[in-house]
């Protein structure tokens, strides 16, 4: 599928998959969140339990079945999550639909010593919810040059007409949004 929509990079669904994870995959917590049945939106902080992507664009995440995060899913299941890692000036907002998902085999897949911290009763707990979210759409900001070229950059924009551009920030269509 080669998808371009204007002022957005023109890849194909699985390099723009490729390209996510390599921005996000040493960032283990992403801020998930949601939206309320009064339509207020709620974030907290959740760790991703992916080792890739694969091809359809899935987070996984472990939530507590009864959390107020789950229940808005219930109401809303359109999500934000956005990752962040300051050290490296990278930036990345992601959109998608989340669901509940009753799967034993893959919550044993994803199951890890981290995850028997906020569930120490394991996989057992039946209070553990395996949460996926289907990714739709990613906007990232991705600043590769020094700080050195930054500051002159930005110097140079302060007496110029035009803003500096630092970095590679585009917007990718992950998968077709069907409603």
């Amino acid at each position: 599928m080669n998808t371009h929509i204007p002022g957005e990079l023109a890849l194909p669904a699985q390099e723009s998959i490729a390209h996510l994870w390599e921005l996000i995959h040493d960032i283990r917590f992403a801020m998930f969140t949601t939206q309320d049945r009064d339509g207020h939106l709620h974030a907290c902080p959740m760790t991703m339990q992916n080792r890739d992507l694969g091809d359809e664009a899935l987070i996984w995440f472990f939530m507590e079945r009864d959390s107020e995060t789950v229940a808005c899913l219930q109401t809303h299941s359109e999500v934000n999550l956005s990752w962040t890692h300051p050290g490296k000036d990278r930036y990345v907002s992601a959109c998608g639909s989340a669901r509940v998902v009753d799967d034993k085999a893959k919550l044993n897949e994803l199951w890890s010593g981290v995850a028997e911290a906020w569930f120490p009763d394991g996989v057992k707990n039946p209070n553990v919810a395996l949460v996926q979210v289907q990714l739709t759409h990613a906007s990232f900001w991705d600043i590769k040059e020094s700080k050195i070229t930054r500051l002159f950059q930005m110097a140079h924009g302060a007496h110029g007409t035009k803003p500096p551009l630092l970095g590679e920030s585009a917007e990718k269509q992950l998968s077709r949004v069907t409603s």
